[in-house]
């Protein structure tokens, strides 16, 4: 483990039994309100991408735009919001996919990636792998190519990383649990 990941992980908070009893949130609250946190978050997210031709950030909402957004700035890059549904005002694609206790729907503009594109999918989180598989499905639909993937944090208990390799050639987390 570096410096920055120790740093990093210092500013996550667990918190017990939350959204349920069982669960241990990564409460990322801490390391997005340290101005130093959140830029180290964003700088070590982006490294492995630069230079790379990404052309298209695509992030799923909400804690995933605070990354994908900063991200696709860095790499001079498109940034597209994948948003649960009717939370988009012009014609959609949609996706709905599983999720370890029930399913959801992710949409993106029907014209949010073309052919040409070289896309990073960026969430906060990696647990099972279904909402980073969505959004890359989405992409791929319009003929844009996955580069990759990029997460803050990885749960490798829940085995999300196997799944994404079978769709997905590079998956990238800065801090693993």
């Amino acid at each position: 483990m570096n410096s920055k990941e120790n740093f990093l992980r210092s500013l996550i908070r667990d918190v017990p039994d939350f959204p349920r009893k069982g669960i241990i949130f990564k409460d990322i609250t801490p390391l997005l309100a340290s101005k130093e946190g959140f830029r180290v978050a964003i700088e070590e997210m982006t490294g492995f991408w630069a230079g790379r031709g990404i052309s298209k950030v695509v992030s799923v909402e909400s804690r995933g735009f605070i990354f994908g957004a900063g991200i696709a700035f860095l790499l001079n890059a498109g940034f597209v919001p994948a948003r649960k549904p009717g939370k988009l005002p012009f014609e959609r694609k949609s996706i709905t996919y599983d999720l370890e206790y029930g399913t959801d729907t992710i949409e993106v503009h029907a014209d949010a990636f073309s052919k040409n594109d070289r896309v990073l999918v960026v969430d906060d989180l990696l647990a099972t792998g279904g909402t980073a598989c969505a959004a890359a499905i989405l992409a791929e639909q319009s003929g844009a190519v996955i580069e990759g993937a990029q997460f803050l944090i990885e749960l490798e208990f829940l085995k999300g990383r196997e799944k994404l390799l079978k769709k997905i050639p590079v998956v990238k987390s800065i801090i693993v649990f």
